[in-house]
Parts: C-alpha cells; structure tokens; sequence
C-alpha cells in the first residue's frame, strides 16, 4: 500500500522503503485513528465505495465494485467505532450479521474502553425487519433499531422480544438523522460509523452531521442507473471537506476527507 500524499498529523510518516508493502492492521488503524473527543463530543464517520463513474453498487450491491484491500480497510473502520449504523434497506439487501470480536484489535478497544465489538444500528421507519435474524437474535453486543415515535407498535415489540433495543430518534415515524446521532451518543456509541445506504448517508449530509467520508474509489465502469454514494434532496451550500488521507493499492484510492 502506498500513500499518495501524508495524513493529518495524528499518524507518524512512514519511510519510502516501506511503501509499496501491505501495512498492518495496527498500521491502519493508526492511519484511520478517531480524533480526539470531548467528553460530550461524537464524531460520526462514512465508509463508502464508489465506481469511477459514480456507482455505489452493481446490481443492488457494493461488494462487486469492493477489493480485498477495501475488505481490510472496511473492517479497520468497524474496529475502530463503538457503533455501525446502517438503513433497514441496506440491511435486507447485504444480509447484515452482527459484528463480531477481533483479536487484532481487542487490546486497542480495551485501551480506548470500548467492548469487544462494535454495535450496529438499524436505521428504519417502517420497522421492516426479520427480526429472527442472526443481526437481532445473537449479536455479540445488542443491536439497536433507530425508529421515529409513530413507529408501529407490533414491530416495536417484535424487535424488542428478539432483545433488540429501540432508539426513538424522531416525532413521527421517520427518524430524525441529527437526532439520531445524539441520541447514540448519549448512549456512549460516540465513535460512530455508518455504511449507508446512499438514502441514509444523504440524511446524514443534509442534517450537516457527518464529520469525516473514507470513500474507496473503485477502478471500475459500471454505467446503468445505479445509485450514488448519498441520495435524497440536495443541500442548500454545498459541504466542503479536507483531504485527510489518501492511499493507494491495486489501482483502488482510499481516501478520507475531514469537516473544515
């Protein structure tokens, strides 16, 4: 892996003779290392892949447009946070599983006094879930399902009977995209992480909540009408980030753009 040009400086440089070599997990883990918080801060972090003509997915998916050096980073990322959030539809469509521990990184998370997984939530209005999944009936730490106030109530329960914990994080049945950033960390989910879809990502960035976007830039051509990385109605100003980060390996950019 090699770096195209230096990260924040959080992450020492590293020589030129060890450039071209595949880094460690520890070495990416200093490389993708949450900032400093305050102790009521949260930083609320993307993981994304992208082809070069702007496809989130190839037939309703990510991993055909992912590599292996994408997987590394894509579980770094997950190491590193003390919850996952994810939309209902990306869900069902990538048949999410609970996350689970890793001995490569369970001495950091210690340190940082996190557990030994990071948990996921669920981010539906609906509440259209099957919830005798894996994702709610056996996750290594409870899952969590975001929900507005007016969700329905006999999904309320059913997720709460397969000891999924609810987060109301909206009035009505939609969730409440800043809302729901507090509301996680409240909890002490303050290093947060969400993999999408391009509907709750565009969420997200409209609320002007996300601090940091590590999008992988696939070397592939999709064409087709495949969605974005972030969907739904535009901004007002366009949000301006910092380059933090960018490395390269096999023809695939991974890059990490920071809130100015």
């Amino acid at each position: 892996m090699r770096r195209l040009f230096p990260v924040t400086d959080q992450t020492p440089a590293r020589s030129q003779e060890g450039a071209d070599r595949e880094w460690s997990l520890d070495e990416l883990a200093d490389a993708y290392a949450y900032p400093a918080l305050a102790a009521d801060g949260h930083w609320l972090r993307a993981n994304m892949v992208s082809t070069l003509d702007g496809a989130a997915q190839h037939e309703g998916r990510s991993q055909p447009i992912s590599g292996e050096t994408d997987m590394r980073i894509f579980g770094t990322l997950r190491a590193l946070a003390d919850v996952v959030v994810v939309g209902a539809e990306t869900v069902r469509q990538e048949g999410y599983r609970p996350a689970r521990a890793r001995e490569a990184f369970a001495a950091r998370r210690e340190a940082a006094g996190q557990g030994p997984a990071p948990a996921i939530a669920v981010v539906t209005a609906s509440m259209d879930l099957d919830f005798s999944l894996p994702l709610f009936t056996s996750p290594l730490v409870p899952t969590l399902v975001v929900t507005g106030a007016a969700a329905p109530s006999d999904r309320v329960a059913g997720a709460k009977a397969a000891g999924a914990e609810v987060v109301v994080a909206g009035e009505g049945a939609a969730v409440d995209a800043a809302r729901a950033v507090r509301e996680l960390a409240a909890r002490g989910l303050r290093r947060q992480l969400t993999e999408g879809g391009p509907r709750l990502l565009g969420q997200f960035v409209a609320a002007d909540v996300l601090d940091e976007l590590c999008l992988t830039i696939s070397p592939t051509l999709t064409a087709g009408g495949a969605q974005r990385i972030a969907g739904g109605p535009s901004v007002t100003v366009p949000h301006r980030l910092a380059p933090a980060c960018v490395l390269e390996e096999a023809g695939f950019l991974f890059t990490s753009y920071r809130r100015i």
